[in-house]
């Protein structure tokens, strides 16, 4: 049996993307500009709900704002250390590099989970109980709730980074994947990782499984709710506040579900490589889109920003060719 050096490993070198040769410097483009795209997506939708007063009286914006700064967070974890390697064709990180990017993505990941299943509630309440959803979802009530999300996610990825910090990596230090994550380090460490593999397991059930059941749950009473509408026009727009929290809601578990659960079944490196490329990347990036394309009060807001923008633009040139 061949038996590794014990000493201990102080860099990683991220497997991901090497295969890929000179097409790194490719790839790098493409991901920046996705990365850029996903930054001003989310921003747009964080700074428009932040000025729009108007979209300050209705819960689900506050949970939307939430939810994009957590997506600029999430993405953000990982981006700039991959688009600088991408770059350097370096691919490598140092050991408590490494560890402060899985704290920050799994704290990101854990907290979305628990945003998204909040946020099912919130729909519930919208459809279920029309008259009282201000009340039932008060400032107060909306602000304990991203807080938990927050707290939520800190004290998964405390445990998580806890666990993995303890292990020993004593022997290759190749990561078959492209970033710092839970699965893929537990995976390179020479230690006994029963109880990793164990404590991983609980906590994916417990944030996909349990969550999955309140949204399916949520989901199942405004449903019922729905059909009791006689009109035609009331279905079809309750349905439409629904639908863009059940999209998000669908790309990120299916995709989520995929990493943190197969470990424990077979799949193949290169399917986890690209099934985490669009459960980090592109989920972030198409999440606003989402949201723009999808609800009416984003997108008049959005529209009433930029005629103020050019606006003031026109005025600020008329003002100039005056002087």
């Amino acid at each position: 049996m061949e038996v590794w050096n014990e000493s201990r490993v102080t860099e990683f070198t991220f497997m991901g993307f090497c295969g890929l040769g000179q097409c790194q410097r490719s790839l790098f483009w493409v991901f920046f500009i996705i990365y850029m795209t996903t930054l001003s997506g989310n921003l747009m939708i964080f700074n428009i709900i932040c000025i729009d007063v108007h979209l300050h009286e209705m819960p689900m914006y506050f949970f939307l704002a939430n939810l994009s700064f957590l997506d600029i967070c999430y993405t953000s974890a990982i981006m700039p250390k991959t688009l600088a390697n991408l770059w350097a064709q370096t691919n490598t990180i140092s050991h408590d590099g490494c560890l402060v990017q899985m704290f920050f993505f799994v704290l990101c990941t854990g907290a979305e989970c628990i945003l998204l299943t909040l946020m099912a509630y919130d729909r519930y309440v919208a459809v279920c109980h029309p008259l009282r959803y201000t009340t039932i979802l008060s400032h107060r009530v909306c602000v304990l709730i991203a807080v938990s999300s927050w707290i939520g996610g800190i004290l998964n990825s405390l445990l998580h980074t806890t666990m993995t910090a303890r292990l020993s990596f004593c022997g290759p230090h190749e990561i078959q994947h492209y970033f710092c994550d839970v699965p893929p380090l537990i995976h390179l460490s020479c230690s006994d990782t029963y109880t990793n593999n164990v404590l991983l397991f609980v906590i994916s059930m417990f944030l996909g499984l349990g969550p999955c059941v309140c949204i399916i749950t949520s989901y199942a009473r405004i449903l019922s709710a729905v059909m009791k509408i006689q009109s035609s026009v009331g279905r079809s727009k309750a349905f439409s506040t629904c639908s863009s929290h059940l999209i998000v809601v669908i790309l990120f578990y299916a995709t989520g579900f995929f990493i943190y659960v197969h470990p424990f079944l077979s799949s193949s490196r290169s399917t986890d490589v690209v099934v985490s490329v669009f459960y980090s990347i592109i989920t972030p990036m198409i999440n606003p889109m989402i949201y723009c394309f999808r609800n009416k009060e984003v997108k008049e807001s959005l529209r009433k920003a930029m005629q103020k923008r050019h606006g003031l633009r026109a005025g600020l040139s008329t003002s100039v060719w005056v002087k």
